[in-house]
């Protein structure tokens, strides 16, 4: 395939590097400000080996001097107190160097582990409050990828490049000071060679970067399709898709191939050339400083040593320490740009706005006073009210939860220039059972989305109990709401802890009430541990049936006034519809249900029955009304027409 050509998007977001060191700092200042000082300690001692080698050639050449006129013995009693002096101070500022460096090590991994778990857990908290709308556009396996790839790259980040990085600029302005210490004039040649190697740098580094960043994004949106192709494993067997599925895989992993062969393509010849432009700066060094001392050009210095070979010899080790320093440093410029890469996907989940929640009417346990009148409790009375404030704070009203829902002339798009629902109204009294029937893609899903609020509607209304639902809070709104949906999700844990999902404050005699109620009972203590049988893989180990029960069990077990069945027993076969049937008419019971079926025989006992089509209610009644109408819904329930 080839090689799209990079082109920076305007509107991209921003690097994130002042808002991952200002968290740093945040919640880890004492600890960075130990670590700066350990780096600045180990810059030291890892550059005074110049000196160290300027004192000790320095030493030899004046024992030369002393042997060439006294001989051996009054060269070494020169030299020796002034050796071990020497090295006595060299040790010492090695130990320092050994013990900063480990205690920078260990804070570093305290740092960025903490760090990384404090990221995790913001954006999992972040993507709790975030709307349905979001998973809906985004694929799963993209999102996992922030909290893997993306984490990661902080993880380098933090814990190596931001470190060197730091300990190499340190160290060069160590060697800066000692190079001006011992020759100015050495010290502008090694800086000519500094600027070729910034240049190199900003060449071949900036096309790396680039690509890293690309390679990011094409590594997410690989993980998503792998993500999406094993949820669908099933259905690709079943229409024997395998083959288009690897070509479509083949697509998207020769994209991440080629970003990440460019990516690493100039980060791994940056190394080799910039090795070889020390070595070259090695041997003009090298040629230079012999010219300069065999000349005997006068040298400029902080020390006033002149220009001898004392001064050459540790130039050069500074030199090729000045060079390995820079190309190491230039190394991490790649780890920074998957970093920053990484953190804009973080900190773009973080940024998005969660969902909003105006409500101020409540959902509180009630009781009928002395008088007759409802008043709040705080224990279970099996009776709901929602407690109204009025704005002007002089009152506060208590409801009782009835289950009276209506929409009145409700529009509604999940994009504004396409709206799927138009001009429904639907009135259910409390305990009716309103069904709602049409094709795929009629809007009945939709309405169910809206009355709890995972959407909000373009225009109209919607109340519940007489209140508009936009000033009921959403938590005790879904909470006054029960929901059985088609596709059944169940978490690892065992079969106890999935009913109690509904109600985490129910005890185990209300779930196993909910599952005699769900007609789940039976078979639930027909498992190998009963109730107390773990799921794994979403219930991987029992039937779609079996699943669908304990979903109903589930939403029996947290008492909602009102029910929303979805599809519930579309998935199951007869024999057990029949079963679920019997549970869900025990848990409808008493309750306003809205109930989306595809088998009309689930629907007929509906009070009321809404066909729609494109978004609009084109008939509503019972089944017999509806039959002798002889419409749309007559033509669905003798067979004249489909609904698929």
């Amino acid at each position: 395939m080839p090689r799209q050509p990079y082109v920076k998007d305007p509107n991209a977001p921003k690097p994130q590097i002042g808002r991952i060191l200002g968290d740093l700092f945040a919640n880890y200042k004492g600890r960075l400000i130990l670590v700066m000082i350990c780096l600045v300690l180990s810059a030291i001692a890892g550059s005074i080996a110049s000196i160290f080698m300027n004192r000790v050639v320095d030493i030899i050449t004046r024992a030369l001097e002393v042997y060439k006129t006294d001989g051996a013995d009054a060269a070494l009693a020169m030299a020796k107190p002034e050796l071990l002096t020497l090295f006595i101070v060299m040790l010492s500022i090695y130990i320092i160097g050994i013990i900063a460096s480990t205690v920078q090590q260990l804070n570093m991994a305290v740092i960025t582990q903490g760090h990384l778990a404090n990221t995790r857990e913001k954006m999992f908290r972040h993507m709790e409050r975030l709307p349905i709308k979001y998973f809906d556009q985004h694929p799963h396996g993209d999102i996992m990828s922030h909290y893997t790839n993306d984490i990661d790259t902080l993880r380098q980040l933090i814990s190596q490049a931001l470190p060197q990085m730091l300990n190499a600029a340190l160290t060069l302005i160590v060697l800066v000071f000692v190079m001006m210490y011992l020759s100015v004039w050495m010290m502008l040649l090694v800086f000519c060679g500094v600027v070729v190697m910034m240049l190199v740098t900003k060449h071949i580094g900036g096309n790396s970067a680039k690509y890293f960043v690309r390679q990011q994004k094409a590594l997410g949106k690989t993980e998503g399709y792998i993500e999406e192709m094993i949820e669908g494993q099933k259905v690709v067997k079943v229409f024997c898709h395998e083959d288009r599925s690897k070509a479509d895989f083949d697509k998207v992993n020769e994209q991440l191939f080629d970003d990440a062969n460019n990516a690493n393509k100039f980060a791994n010849i940056l190394m080799p050339i910039m090795g070889n432009i020390g070595n070259i700066m090695y041997i003009l060094m090298s040629f230079v400083g012999s010219i300069l001392v065999i000349s005997g050009v006068p040298n400029l210095s902080l020390s006033g040593q002149a220009m001898t070979i004392a001064v050459v010899v540790p130039f050069l080790g500074m030199t090729r320490q000045f060079c390995n320093t820079i190309t190491q440093a230039s190394q991490q410029i790649n780890a920074v740009a998957m970093a920053l890469a990484g953190a804009t996907r973080i900190y773009t989940l973080l940024d998005e706005v969660p969902e909003t929640d105006d409500g101020y009417v409540t959902l509180v346990n009630a009781k009928y006073g002395e008088n007759g009148e409802l008043v709040e409790c705080e224990e279970k009375t099996n009776i709901w009210a929602w407690k109204h404030p009025h704005q002007d704070g002089s009152t506060t009203t208590l409801t009782k939860v009835e289950g009276k829902v209506e929409l009145n002339d409700v529009d509604f798009g999940y994009v504004p220039e396409k709206i799927v629902l138009h001009n429904v109204s639907i009135y259910a009294n409390p305990g009716e059972k309103v069904a709602f029937v049409g094709a795929t893609g009629a809007g009945k899903t939709t309405i169910t989305n809206l009355i709890n609020r995972f959407y909000d509607i373009a225009d109209g209304k919607i109340r519940y109990d007489g209140i508009n639902i936009n000033k009921i809070k959403k938590d005790d709104l879904r909470r006054s709401l029960g929901i059985v949906l088609q596709d059944v999700n169940l978490f690892t844990g065992t079969v106890m802890e999935n009913i109690r999902y509904g109600n985490l404050n129910a005890t185990d005699e209300e779930c196993i009430a909910a599952a005699r109620l769900a007609n789940a009972h039976d078979f639930i203590t027909r498992l190998p541990e009963g109730y107390n049988t773990m799921l794994t893989g979403n219930g991987a180990n029992l039937s779609q049936g079996q699943r669908q029960l304990i979903s109903i069990a589930r939403a029996a077990v947290a008492d909602p006034p009102v029910m929303i069945l979805d599809e519930a027993t579309s998935s199951i076969d007869t024999r057990t519809e029949a079963l679920v049937q019997r549970g869900m008419d025990g848990l409808m019971f008493g309750r306003t249900v809205f109930v989306i079926a595809h088998r009309l025989s689930t629907v007929q006992n509906s009070d009321v029955i809404m066909v729609l089509d494109q978004g609009r209610i084109i008939e509503r009644g019972n089944h017999d009304k509806l039959i002798s109408e002889k419409g749309q819904y007559y033509r669905l329930y003798t067979g004249a027409f489909e609904l698929e």
